[in-house]
């Protein structure tokens, strides 16, 4: 029959939408033909490659024939080359299939980036496959071939496509182009709920798509649509999608590869984009054979009994804390009472290692007829004086008479009067009502030699107030800060599902198991420990609390006179940062990626913080900073992290500035803690910066008069400025990273230093606080090896941060970052319970011969 009409109603099919072209192509018969347009019809075979030629006055239609089986499913492909090169007037192929139709132009033109156009000559499609319910059924197609270039040859091949039909746990290997795309089915086997397609390939570039859809036509098989539908993830090396049955009612699916056009996506370079010297810029690029090799293999996934099982396992490990802290508890109980009567016999308390849960101890040091601080000169008195060698008059008296807690107060004075008075009876400032309390404070803090005395003598309800706003401004902080974060993550999570986008979300898709809504509910999990764990140091802090209230009550004199001072408000802040760190945490890894890092990380920078403030507190009670400021101090710290991840990337200028306000930060921090706030920052610092220098340096060569800080403050400026030249000339791309680990650094260093001096000055580690320090050690060498094993980075594309995936390693559902949050919840739990225990040798002690370092 000739032919116009017919190419009219190819032409005007390729311009409607899919649904209506569809329809027009079933209902209505081949229009008649006008003019001379010849229709060339022929029957064609599968495997028969066709070699012709078409012009703008001829239509050539190809039909095929094929059986089709209710239980088989066979792929066909159309493969194309035109040989002919007239780009302004491609040759134009419909393919007429029963419920679709597909039609394609030859040279195919993609677009890629700013709008690049790149064409194709070679171009191969697979046919949406339509169903049957017949046993077996004949269906025909056609192929359609048009054009209006005045002769245009091409050839034609159709074949069947071999193991179109995914199995189970079987390899398949494939190759793919821009205008090659491939896709396959696969069916869910019986009694499997869920599969984990993996895409694997030995090249990384081209960069490549994979996409899940549901068996519908028409299948979207090109760089330009693949994103309609279904899920999808950009690919160099790996590529992993979890898919589950009750998505899917055919309870089958599609595995589309597409082969993009250009490699920025992937982390790639963009290429040159070469013009004749007098094309036209938008003359397409051939791009010639851009192929890549893959392997795709599809697995069932975890089961719900694993789901159940890993549930289980998670709450048994932190659960078994609670069951040996209640363990300790009573054992230390029952000796406590067993040495009851020891305690009415001798009057005096024991040796013996304190409770976790804060017991008073039974038999004191003086007991045995000597202190361990007095075979020791070092923070020591002499001639039973607390003066200095310097003469400096210690205006709270001698060693011969004990210290009190706030002023010249024996324990005699203060045995019989009750301690528990209301807090909002005093306020921090009625002790800074005598005239002369700034010189008062300057004789007391520039001693040579300090006690723990002589910085503990503001009254404990003011200082217990004042520790109390630790706790309750950082709970303040976390329901502002999670409340928002929690419906950021959730929205993330809902557009991940709705748009079918798995680039949004750096997982680590080898391990993902997902949860209702959830993608990576295992990464979720794991979090568990932060919660539980804090919740358990929380209970821990209550009851030592508890026991020391009552001890109060009964005006024991070692509670009111002897040991550290007791304040819980900083532990009570570290518990909940613990917890915190758990939920914020976890809101991270619903969707990890550049735009929500800091909800991982802000806490971490908060519990150093006060972990290392609780360290300082514990032997300068009266000059700790106040919540105010340091939490003011941490905001600082996570507007910089944010900042640095954001524009510090490869920007000098951030960097020069940043290490600048390091260095600065750190010499006001040092002279701080070296005069003990003893000092002015004003217009004549500069002044007294060289009188110092020519007084002790010029003059006359003396050396420091406090050396154990000096030595703490040379080794801490020397390790930052360290850090700031490494920041400055490696510039990491990891900067939240890089500085917690300037606050990690700071609190070993101070902690190693308290450690060293607590030992020099004649006090022990007692058993508990040991052990704890050795398995917290061993624990976070372990954490930490599992930490850095980095299965995933949002510093990269998510293609390139899919090369780092791996395979879960614990019960078929945890990985290595799940057991990373295991031994790190653990490891700061621990961590507590030694800056919690570290001082209970100390609790029989006086406090004006507990030596301040």
């Amino acid at each position: 029959m000739p032919g116009s009409g017919a190419a009219a109603l190819a032409w005007a099919l390729l311009a409607l939408p899919p649904a209506l072209s569809l329809a027009l192509s079933l209902s209505l018969p081949l229009p008649l033909p006008r003019g001379d347009r010849q229709v060339r019809e022929k029957e064609a075979l599968f495997n028969t490659t066709y070699t012709d030629w078409v012009d703008a006055d001829l239509l050539n239609i190809y039909a095929f024939n094929h059986s089709v089986r209710r239980n088989r499913t066979e792929g066909v492909r159309v493969s194309v080359n035109v040989l002919s090169d007239h780009k302004d007037l491609p040759v134009l192929f419909v393919v007429r299939q029963k419920e679709a139709v597909v039609s394609f132009q030859v040279p195919l033109i993609l677009r890629g980036l700013y709008q690049r156009k790149y064409a194709y000559q070679e171009v191969s499609r697979t046919l949406c496959q339509p169903q049957t319910k017949a046993e077996v059924e004949t269906q025909h197609f056609y192929v359609d071939v048009s054009t209006l270039s005045q002769n245009a040859s091409y050839q034609l091949r159709v074949t069947r496509v071999e193991n179109f039909v995914l199995r189970t746990d079987e390899r398949f290997s494939f190759n793919a182009t821009a205008a090659q795309p491939q896709y396959f089915k696969y069916e869910f086997p019986e009694g499997v709920d869920s599969v984990i397609v993996k895409v694997t390939s030995a090249m990384a570039f081209p960069c490549s798509v994979i996409s899940i859809q549901d068996i519908l036509c028409p299948v979207y098989d090109l760089d330009n649509n693949v994103a309609f539908i279904g899920m999808y993830q950009t690919m160099t090396k790996k590529a992993a999608i979890t898919v589950q049955k009750k998505d899917f009612p055919s309870n089958s699916f599609y595995v589309v590869v597409v082969v993009k056009t250009e490699d920025e996506a992937c982390g790639g370079p963009l290429p040159y984009y070469p013009l004749a010297k007098n094309a036209s810029p938008d003359e397409p690029v051939d791009q010639h054979n851009r192929q890549k090799m893959l392997e795709v293999m599809v697995s069932p996934a975890i089961t719900s009994d694993a789901y159940v099982s890993s549930m289980l396992f998670c709450l048994g490990i932190f659960l078994s804390f609670y069951v040996l802290t209640l363990v300790i508890a009573c054992w230390e109980s029952c000796r406590h009472k067993k040495r009851k009567g020891l305690l009415a016999a001798m009057d005096s308390p024991s040796l013996d290692t304190a409770s976790l849960l804060g017991h008073a101890r039974s038999i004191p040091d003086t007991f045995l007829g000597h202190s361990p601080y007095d075979s020791y000169g070092y923070g020591s008195f002499g001639n039973g004086s607390s003066s200095s060698a310097e003469g400096v008059t210690d205006s709270v008296g001698s060693a011969d008479v004990p210290y009190g807690y706030a002023g010249e107060r024996s324990l005699e004075n203060v045995a019989g009067r009750p301690r528990l008075d209301s807090l909002s009876s005093v306020e921090e400032d009625d002790y800074d009502t005598l005239a002369d309390i700034d010189y008062d404070k300057n004789v007391i803090r520039t001693k040579k030699y300090l006690c723990v005395a002589d910085l503990a003598r503001k009254d404990k309800r003011v200082l217990r107030k004042k520790y109390q706003i630790y706790f309750w401004n950082i709970a303040t902080i976390a329901v502002f800060y999670a409340l928002p974060v929690i419906q950021l993550v959730i929205t993330y999570q809902t557009v991940v599902n709705v748009t079918g986008n798995q680039d949004i979300c750096y997982y680590n898709f080898l391990c993902a198991h997902p949860l209702g809504n959830l993608s990576a509910f295992n990464n979720i999990l794991s979090n568990l420990g932060y919660v539980l764990l804090g919740l358990l140091f929380l209970l821990i802090i209550l009851q030592r609390e508890i026991n020391y209230n009552r001890a109060l009550m009964r005006n024991d004199t070692h509670a009111l006179e002897c040991g550290i001072p007791k304040h819980f408000g900083l532990f009570y802040a570290m518990g909940t940062a613990l917890m915190m760190e758990g939920l914020l945490s976890a809101c991270y890894h619903v969707c990890p990626n550049y735009t929500n890092f800091q909800f991982d990380t802000s806490f971490m920078y908060m519990i150093a913080g006060l972990c290392m403030l609780k360290l300082y507190q514990k032997r300068h009670p009266d000059i700790n900073a106040s919540a105010y400021s340091a939490y003011a101090c941490l905001a600082l710290v996570i507007f910089f992290s944010v900042v640095g991840v954001v524009f510090g990337k490869g920007n000098t200028a951030f960097w020069i500035v940043f290490s600048v306000i390091h260095i600065v930060a750190t010499l006001l921090l040092s002279t701080q803690l070296y005069y003990m706030g003893r000092w002015k920052l004003d217009s004549g610092i500069l002044r007294r910066i060289l009188h110092v220098l020519y007084t002790d340096c010029v003059r006359q060569c003396s050396g420091p008069m406090y050396v154990d800080r000096m030595v703490l403050l040379v080794m801490g400026n020397i390790i930052n400025w360290s850090l700031a030249a490494y920041g400055l000339i490696v510039r990491p791309n990891d900067f939240a990273s890089y500085l917690l680990a300037i606050g990690i650094c700071n609190l070993l260093l101070y902690f190693a230093f308290y450690i060293i001096m607590k030992l020099r000055s004649g006090e022990r580690i007692q058993l508990i606080p040991l052990l704890c320090i050795i398995s917290t050690s061993v624990v976070w060498g372990f954490a930490l090896f599992f930490f850095f094993q980095g299965l995933s980075t949002w510093q990269k594309t998510p293609a390139e941060s899919r090369e780092h995936n791996r395979d879960c390693i614990l019960l078929d559902f945890f990985d290595d970052h799940d057991i990373w949050h295991f031994l790190s919840s653990i490891a700061m739990f621990g961590s507590f319970l030694v800056l919690l225990t570290l001082d209970d040798d100390l609790d029989c002690v006086q406090r004006d011969k507990i030596y301040v370092f």
